[in-house]
């Protein structure tokens, strides 16, 4: 197989975008090229019972799982095996449409092994998504649907746009996830108070009996976002997946002054708020850790913080489809190291 990093020197000569639509269109036709496709499960989907797991009446083969924002449309989905991943999130979908921000709206630090994004939920809309969806749901691996409001949809409807997605996507995937923690849709992040998520989780959980997660930013401060998580769990959030990319510039130095930072400059940020929610809601309910996890080490990391699963993106754009085999053997490696049999016992065993 062709060496990654050889690949990016190509890739990288193309735009992100243009790199990211490349990706998809390989991504679309692998499951139909088999002989490959095969080859990259056999070697980079780990099933080990050590990292087998039930969370919320769902069964996580691994615990590492494709963040929102790679899969928008629900195009790639069949080829997540193959890449490792143990469970896959696609989104977000928003009930019409939309374009998303001006171009260019993605860039690259690979210095820093980060990227930078305004993409402001551009995607084909929830019916065009939720067509695709079918054709692939239930899946071999569980699929989550990260869902937005319209960009031009005032705070005021708000409600209603994730009305119609709750109900468009509940019995086309095995969780859903409320975004409002987006920094590239206008007044989004407003949403992040307790009024509206009172009332969206007490509507959703009148609607559904998926499990419905609360994906929040990394930039809030600890008590507010400590604050807004449990005021969702209250209201029958089934969980809290944190975080989302972050507007801290200051993290990289003459990036853009639009749009959200992700990968490793975002990688202590995420882990500290993180670990800060997980001290008072483990045990309370089910906790998710993403932003700058590429290593082993680092989902680890957050296991032991109190995370049940970990998601990833930006981590593959610079480590290549063998980053999550090389993510759960590393686990692996780790709890036989520290004696552990299950992944259940890594899980919260800092806070115990």
């Amino acid at each position: 197989m062709l060496n990654y990093k050889t690949l990016t020197k190509v890739l990288f000569k193309f735009q992100p975008e243009n790199a990211h639509n490349i990706a998809e269109f390989g991504l679309r036709l692998l499951p139909n090229l088999r002989f490959i496709n095969n080859y990259m499960v056999n070697k980079n989907f780990i099933m080990n019972p050590k990292l087998t797991q039930e969370v919320n009446g769902i069964k996580f083969v691994n615990p590492v799982g494709l963040a929102a924002g790679f899969d928008k449309n629900a195009t790639m989905v069949k080829s997540m095996p193959a890449l490792g991943f143990g469970f896959t999130e696609i989104g977000t979908m928003t009930p019409r449409a939309q374009e998303g921000n001006p171009k260019p709206r993605m860039f690259r630090y690979p210095e820093l092994n980060s990227v930078q994004n305004a993409m402001g939920f551009n995607n084909a809309g929830s019916t065009k998504v939720l067509t695709n969806i079918k054709k692939v749901y239930p899946f071999s691996i569980p699929i989550g649907a990260n869902i937005g409001k319209n960009k031009t949809t005032s705070e005021e409807f708000a409600l209603q746009d994730y009305k119609i997605l709750i109900r468009k996507f509940e019995n086309t995937s095995d969780y859903l996830v409320i975004n409002i923690s987006s920094p590239n849709t206008p007044n989004l992040r407003d949403l992040q108070n307790e009024k509206f998520i009172t009332e969206l989780f007490t509507m959703a959980k009148e609607m559904t009996s998926k499990p419905i997660f609360l994906k929040i930013a990394p930039d809030m401060e600890v008590d507010v976002a400590i604050n807004l998580c449990n005021t969702a769990v209250n209201a029958g959030a089934s969980g809290i997946i944190a975080t989302n990319t972050t507007i801290d510039y200051s993290l990289v130095p003459n990036c853009q002054d639009f749009g959200g930072l992700s990968g490793a400059c975002l990688t202590e940020k995420s882990y500290n708020l993180f670990k800060e929610i997980a001290s008072e809601l483990y045990g309370k309910t089910t906790l998710i850790s993403v932003g700058g996890i590429s290593t082993g080490e680092d989902a680890y990391k957050r296991l032991k913080a109190g995370a049940s699963l970990v998601q990833a993106y930006t981590g593959m754009i610079f480590e290549g489809p063998s980053m999550v085999r090389k993510i759960n053997e590393e686990i692996l490696e780790l709890m036989q190291k520290d004696g552990y049999e299950n992944i259940s016992e890594v899980i919260g065993s800092d806070l115990k």
